[in-house]
């Protein structure tokens, strides 16, 4: 790329304006991807760690043997990524609201498309993740009631700071209880959170889910100079 910046794609969508952009930052020869939801920075390939340790943690918290994992929330598809580099992992759902982003993988415009679409173990599903956690039916339309060893959650910025109001009810009791149905016993629930540690949302993990942990995520910030944090949750099914 010889342009320092350039809009790949942009769509106008129900949550809003979402754009797909492709920088390079000064000093780097590395091009660095960026999505948009009209102001809102939503991800950049330049900070990548907090959502390939929520695969990690997510997957790690879970004994031997092969696995079935749903992820919600596709963005760059680190997170689809990581999980897939798992080798117990044989079947991946990844659940996205916008057609728009599964578009831009299914078309190898974001930089890990060509690697998620070509798996056969993955599978992108259009779907709103929130409504599909609160009903019976679950994550994975080809199969109402399905459920999962792992269920891993990227879309809000934190429990506390959501991109729609209705998204709050999944981080309550009762939205946790019907998400939780959705997976095997001894399942593992992962969060990927923009905040510090919350105890309040810990607490509310711990009613609902078992072996709950906070983990922080420590990773280099080029941009300010120094260190910053994301917080990975995990939780079992009691």
């Amino acid at each position: 790329m010889t342009a320092r910046f350039e809009e790949i794609d942009w769509r106008p969508t129900p949550l809003g304006d979402i754009s797909l952009r492709r920088r390079r930052y000064p000093g780097s020869q590395d091009d660095v991807y960026e999505v948009k939801l009209g102001d809102e920075f939503l991800m950049s390939s330049l900070f990548t760690a907090g959502e390939i340790a929520l695969a990690d943690l997510g997957l790690a918290a879970l004994p031997g043997g092969e696995l079935d994992v749903a992820v919600g929330g596709l963005g760059l598809g680190y997170t689809a990524r990581a999980a897939l580099d798992d080798s117990r992992v044989r079947s991946l759902v990844v659940v996205e609201a916008l057609a728009e982003v599964i578009d831009w993988h299914e078309r190898h415009l974001a930089p890990l498309g060509a690697g998620l679409t070509g798996d056969p173990r993955c599978r992108l599903v259009r779907a709103d993740f929130f409504e599909a956690a609160a009903g019976p039916a679950g994550l994975d339309p080809r199969s109402p009631g399905r459920r999962f060893d792992a269920v891993l959650l990227d879309v809000d910025h934190s429990p506390r700071h959501v991109l729609n109001p209705r998204h709050a009810a999944l981080y309550r009791p009762d939205g946790l209880r019907s998400l939780a149905e959705h997976l095997r016993p001894d399942g593992v629930f992962a969060l990927w959170s923009n905040d510090p540690p919350d105890e309040q949302f810990t607490a509310v993990l711990a009613d609902v889910f078992t072996a709950v942990e906070a983990h922080v995520v420590d990773f280099d910030n080029p941009l300010q100079s120094g260190t910053a944090t994301n917080t990975v949750y995990v939780a079992r099914r009691k």
